[in-house]
């Protein structure tokens, strides 16, 4: 039997690995705190759920859904996108529903890139973005997001020819994993770019309303000529806790929003209508209450990094984002660092380098964990000294 060379090719998807760690620790009777995986622990709201009931009961909704969406569903997000963010969007043509933003985000290299077409990637970046470049032949060429520059991807150091050779652009506000946040200035000169080299955009915005002291998430398309260049992906999982309903969208260009709608007819049937009915409601919750649940975060937020410069680190503080991303004690690797915990104190983290080469050097943590397991993970560290690194690593 033989397969493809893009399965050979692909490295195990990175949270695969920390389920299979974590299972493997608890078969031995350890109980093992894991802050490995951005999965929210708090329960999807009842009047979503509410709506789900009532979807599920419609027997127009026990048939084949349309692959763009339901027209409801397409101006619920059209109309969301015009009150928060002031951009106009026309539901028919600019908005098109995903079963969650990850399928968006994996499929949508099949509209631009054909083998040996390049794509901008940042690095460290959400893996996603990589695979699904590979899966559809292309190749990536890494941006470093670095520290020091507030992990931005430094535009003008690609080289002309690079810049000129690439399809795609990626890009991700509130980011993942660094909890890094991008100006509109910032975005501005993406669409600069964007226009001068003939670059598609491609906006993971999945971020934008989980924020904290007041800060405000921004969309890559409110920014001026965005619409001519760019898509953006959203997805209902983290802002009302609904990862295992599977529910996103993608919202923008038409030109781009349509070649989008085209693979995902030949590759999928769309996501349930209840689910879709389900997300409408979701659309429609009051702020007050994302503002609630914002502040469940921000509380372990700051109990996280209060625990970790206990411990002589020092954490990054983000605005938005369920993340705190952290470099490692001097000597040590992500790897090594995040085997430590795991020996020593029974905590999970992911290493830094699974997001890829430049994010060596950093764990990242994840808040979505129960409070009480939150305060039983942060008990391990109180008091705990770090060792010196083995010889070998140094």
């Amino acid at each position: 039997m033989q397969f493809a060379n893009r399965i050979k090719q692909l490295k195990p998807y990175l949270f695969v690995g920390i389920s299979r760690t974590i299972a493997a620790k608890r078969a031995q009777g350890i109980d093992v705190i894991s802050f490995g995986i951005g999965d929210p622990d708090i329960p999807t709201p009842p009047h979503i759920l509410e709506a789900l009931k009532a979807g599920a009961g419609k027997p127009a909704n026990h048939r084949y859904p349309e692959s763009e969406g339901l027209p409801e569903f397409r101006k619920a997000v059209t109309d969301w996108y015009q009150h928060r963010f002031g951009v106009s969007l026309d539901p028919a043509t600019q908005a098109i529903n995903l079963i969650g933003a990850k399928e968006g985000i994996g499929h949508v290299a099949l509209c631009f890139l054909d083998p040996g077409d390049l794509a901008l990637v940042p690095d460290p970046a959400y893996p996603v973005y990589g695979v699904g470049t590979m899966f559809a032949g292309g190749d990536v060429y890494p941006l470093p997001l670095n520290e020091e520059n507030g992990f931005l991807p430094d535009l003008d150091s690609i080289p002309e020819d690079v810049a000129r050779k690439a399809k795609v652009l990626w890009i991700n506000y509130p980011n993942n994993p660094t909890g890094a946040t991008a100006t509109p200035a910032f975005f501005k000169k993406v669409v600069a770019f964007a226009k001068a080299y003939e670059v598609a955009i491609l906006h993971d915005a999945c971020y934008t309303e989980v924020t904290y002291d007041g800060y405000k998430g921004v969309s890559f398309l409110q920014t001026p000529g965005a619409l001519d260049v760019g898509m953006e992906f959203h997805s209902l999982s983290k802002t009302y806790n609904m990862t295992g309903w599977r529910m996103g969208a993608a919202v923008g260009n038409a030109d781009m929003v349509n070649a989008l709608m085209r693979v995902k007819s030949n590759l999928d049937s769309g996501a349930p209508q209840a689910i879709q009915e389900m997300a409408i409601e979701a659309l429609a919750t009051p702020e007050a209450w994302i503002k609630q649940n914002n502040a469940v975060y921000q509380r372990r937020r700051d109990k996280v990094i209060k625990a970790l410069r206990g411990i002589g680190l020092a954490p990054n503080e983000p605005k938005a984002g369920l993340y705190i991303w952290v470099r490692v004690p001097r000597g040590y690797t992500s790897a090594s660092f995040a085997q430590l915990l795991l020996d020593q104190r029974d905590i999970v983290v992911t290493p830094g380098s699974g997001y890829g080469e430049h994010g060596e050097g950093f764990v990242r943590l994840s808040l979505t964990i129960a409070d009480e397991r939150l305060e039983i993970g942060l008990k391990r560290l109180e008091g705990w000294t770090i060792p010196p690194p083995p010889r070998t690593q140094r």
